[in-house]
């Protein structure tokens, strides 16, 4: 598992739960050390490992988990970076939307060595989508729909989530869009300015 997916487990873990935290969860794993490095990759049974200490730490599901930290991944301040690069997907949510069939291309341009599965959206009508998440990295379509949700609050729309399980050898999320300017979105520059 690439390092950066493992940092911001560790970020999000500390942001949200406190550092006391994540050191049980890292006592609990075994790992033999506490600071995961970014530019590392790790084999694929300690993000496991993780992921389960953390559920059992918590006492939730590691669904719920995984949802928390894509929610984390748009809205911290920590994870800035991450949503301007989701947010060049469109000026719209629904533009959004479009964009997430090239986000793998897109990280791969930002970091080539990280491999995120592919997504695929499929229009079922101006208000219904699916969302379908290749295999390839365990909890990566739970973390979608937290980014989903995450970022239809950033666009300021109102929009139901629910992930249908698989189908097809693909984790399917469905989205349907009640209201495209529900509320009024996060402010967001497209040119970054000095100052």
């Amino acid at each position: 598992m690439h390092g950066l997916i493992n940092r911001a487990i560790q970020s999000f873990v500390c942001a949200t739960y406190g550092r006391s935290c994540w050191l049980r969860v890292t006592d609990a794993s075994r790992l033999g050390f506490v600071e995961f490095e970014a530019m590392l990759v790790y084999d694929d049974d300690m993000t496991s490992k993780v992921m389960e200490a953390l559920s059992a730490d918590l006492d939730r599901p590691q669904a719920e988990v995984f949802e928390d930290l894509g929610t984390y991944l748009v809205s911290h301040p920590n994870m800035e970076g991450l949503r301007r690069l989701l947010r060049f997907g469109g000026v719209s949510y629904v533009e959004f939307l479009h964009s997430l069939d090239d986000l793998a291309d897109r990280v791969r341009l930002a970091v080539s060595d990280l491999t995120l599965p592919a997504l695929e959206l499929r229009e079922l009508s101006a208000t219904e989508f699916q969302l379908s998440c290749s295999p390839g990295l365990p909890g990566y379509s739970n973390v979608m729909v937290g980014v989903l949700r995450a970022m239809a609050d950033d666009y300021g729309a109102l929009v139901m989530l629910s992930h249908e399980g698989q189908q097809q050898g693909s984790d399917v999320i469905s989205i349907m869009l009640v209201e495209s300017a529900f509320a009024e979105g996060r402010h967001f520059d497209l040119g970054a300015r000095n100052g």
